[in-house]
Parts: structure tokens; C-alpha cells; sequence
């Protein structure tokens, strides 16, 4: 039986729709994936190329090597996509689907790049939004969300918030 995902990235310019049965869900480590995801690893979905509908905007792509291409917004840099070329499945980032938790990860690749310290993760202490002292700037960063909600919308907003970072 078919299923439907959606997702896209932060800003709301690029939106996907899977009408389909979504493949192998993994972790990747090499570094080639930590730096393209600016993290510990990356976590990709394969789903065949037909299931998958560019519902707003297109990625832009990056040719990480002679073999594969990596899919982002080009407005906010969320990573969407490791492509192989002429391959018949596309990997797309667990993180922009709508709902990530529908999305089970069952493997993992390239672990000889895993970061050391990755395995402990789990047993670290929470974060600041568990700390009282830190509430009034949790609501704040809440209050002033610009993320695009997690589902579809009829439009966009036509100004999205860009920083120039000059006060960073």
C-alpha cells in the first residue's frame, strides 16, 4: 500500500511530496556527509525518483564528488538530497520531512568516520530549555519563529527573514 510524506526545508521555498513506499532509512558518517549536513552524520530516506513530487521550488545541487550530487535550499541551506547519478532511488534528509518520527532509521554506513564520543550522545544531560533560567529566551526564540510550519501551505511568504549576519 502506497504512503504519502511531505517535508522542505526551514524556509518553506523548496516543499516534496512522496506518493510511495519509502526505502532503506540510514546514517551516514563519512565526512563527506558531516560536512554537506554540519553534523555528527547524515540521516537519509531512498524513495524511487517517480514517487517523489517537487511541490515548491527545486533544490539547487552541489556535485560533492564525480558520482554524487547533494540537493539544498539555496535560500536557507537546509540539506534535501544525496543523489547518485543515473541511480534509480534518491536519498532525501529525514530532518525536512514534515514528520521525521514516521521515518524509523534501521542502518548505518561509512562508520569507520563515525565522530568519537557519537555512541555516549544519548546519555548527555538536557538542554537549556529544561533550565528555568533559560525560559525567557526559549519563549523568545518561540515568539519570533520564521521556520515554515511542518506541512504544506497555499503560499509562501513572499519576504522570508534573511540575516546578513553582522551582528554575529
Amino acid at each position: 500500500m502506497s504512503e504519502t510524506y511531505t517535508g522542505g526545508c526551514q524556509c518553506g521555498a523548496v516543499r516534496f511530496r512522496i506518493e510511495g513506499t519509502l526505502g532503506e532509512a540510514s546514517i551516514c558518517h563519512c565526512r563527506m556527509c558531516q560536512k554537506a549536513f554540519g553534523n555528527f552524520f547524515a540521516p537519509l530516506v531512498d524513495a524511487r525518483h517517480e514517487d517523489l513530487n517537487w511541490t515548491r521550488g527545486k533544490p539547487s545541487y552541489y556535485a560533492s564528488s564525480d558520482v554524487v550530487d547533494r540537493g539544498f535550499c539555496s535560500r536557507c541551506g537546509t540539506p534535501l538530497v544525496f543523489a547518485y547519478r543515473d541511480y534509480p532511488l534518491i536519498g532525501l534528509a529525514i530532518g525536512a520531512f514534515d514528520e521525521p518520527g514516521r521515518v524509523p532509521v534501521t542502518k548505518q554506513h561509512w562508520t569507520r568516520d563515525k565522530i568519537p564520543g557519537f555512541e555516549k550522545l544519548h546519555a548527555l544531560p538536557g538542554g537549556a530549555e529544561d533550565d528555568p533560567e533559560f525560559a525567557d529566551v526559549i519563549a523568545e526564540i518561540d515568539a519570533s519563529n520564521h521556520q515554515h510550519p511542518d506541512h504544506d501551505t497555499k503560499e509562501w511568504p513572499v519576504a522570508p527573514q534573511l540575516s546578513d549576519g553582522k551582528d554575529r
